[in-house]
């Protein structure tokens, strides 16, 4: 009997792809299934898979990728004003734009290893924040931020007869507009998509030689190997992912504004990273699950909310849990980020994957599979004498 194997990578985006695509099903018993937040997690999964390419396989941490995610949404929003509302076009010019960007500083970060590269990543993040605030207005429309206008060109539309709308006209996928679950279900296949991708560079040669960088990129350098090219090659790939967020961005929701290029957005995707694995194939996804789902839920409670979470223990101490826990939900949501955060790094330094395969494993032991493994593989291989 030919047995499943996660090693098989039909098999595992075949699995990926059933979870994603069936991710308004699965999560609506937590409440996690309206479009918005499930755009979110599509979105911020890229990131952080693109993310997880340079820091994951290489070990170079950025703190500038924020960038690129900025400078996709951008270019996503200059594509529907000159061009075109349909997304192609933008998710295109988006993604090799962030590329560009990425190849010129990540040229000459590269120069750099270890912290110097992290500060060097995260002055170029910071440059182009405060440019986008300041010098180049009239490209980025300053602190208003980009956004689309009943005079704007779209030459492409008016070579095609496309008629204008009443309002502001919407994206849209050739006449399907990106909203709602459709656009959910669009930045899910692209998903899929930066899944394989990812998963192909992971099982390659290439993906190889990066983690061997990781490992003792001294080393490789004494034998003659050359990292350079493969360190900048991941650099570009991760940026040009991180540009597709930002162009995904844009095309739920059409306006992009320099808040998005921030240090806190590049230190979003770092927690995420590390909050579900780093170098591991479905963490970063994890983390990105957590993460976004604990903001949208923990953000959204007041007092009176928890009043009635708590209202079944006696007066005098739901009035204590609800003056203590107040601070860690509503704008004080980020203490419970940083205190799960603290929690993850102190006792699984891998991530929620470590703790998974931990879990895993230990089932597997109370079941007896391993020692069951082990006999079958005895046998496969003729019996020991």
């Amino acid at each position: 009997m030919m047995k499943i194997s996660l090693q098989n990578n039909a098999v595992v985006m075949l699995i990926f792809s059933a979870v994603v695509l069936t991710a308004p099903l699965w999560l609506a018993p937590i409440g996690a299934d309206y479009p918005d937040l499930l755009q979110k997690f599509a979105i911020f999964g890229i990131f952080a898979i693109g993310f997880n390419i340079l820091f994951g396989l290489t070990g170079y941490l950025s703190f500038g990728h924020a960038a690129f995610l900025g400078i996709g949404s951008y270019t996503a929003v200059w594509s529907f004003k000159l061009f075109t509302m349909n997304v192609l076009p933008a998710v295109i010019l988006g993604t090799i734009m962030a590329g560009v960007f990425a190849l010129a500083i990540g040229y000459i970060s590269l120069r750099r290893s270890g912290i110097y590269f992290s500060i060097l990543t995260l002055a170029f993040a910071q440059m182009s924040y405060s440019l986008a605030y300041s010098v180049l207005t009239p490209i980025t429309n300053g602190e208003t931020g980009l956004q689309l206008t009943m005079n704007d060109a779209r030459v492409i539309d008016s070579l095609f007869g496309v008629e204008a709308e009443a309002g502001l006209p919407s994206t849209n996928l050739f006449g399907q507009v990106m909203s709602g679950y459709s656009g959910f279900y669009f930045c899910a296949v692209i998903l899929i998509i930066g899944f394989y991708v990812s998963l192909k560079i992971f099982r390659s040669p290439f993906g190889l030689k990066l983690t061997a960088i990781k490992s003792n990129q001294t080393r490789m350098k004494y034998t003659g190997f050359n990292t350079r090219p493969y360190l900048l090659s991941a650099f570009v790939i991760s940026g040009m992912y991180a540009g597709l967020a930002g162009a995904l961005m844009s095309i739920t929701d059409p306006l992009a504004g320099a808040e998005r290029m921030q240090w806190t957005a590049s230190g979003e995707v770092v927690l995420m990273t590390i909050l579900g694995g780093v170098g591991t194939l479905i963490g970063p996804l994890l983390g990105v699950g957590i993460i976004k789902y604990f903001e949208n839920i923990f953000s959204a409670m007041n007092p009176s909310a928890l009043h009635e979470i708590f209202n079944f223990l006696p007066l005098w101490l739901e009035n204590i849990v609800v003056g203590i826990t107040r601070h860690f939900v509503g704008d004080g949501w980020h203490l419970t980020l940083g205190a799960m955060f603290m929690l993850v790094v102190i006792f699984l330094p891998g991530g929620v994957m470590e703790g998974i395969t931990k879990l895993f494993n230990y089932i597997k032991k109370k079941l007896g599979l391993n020692r069951v493994d082990s006999e079958d593989h005895v046998s496969e291989g003729g019996d020991r004498k």
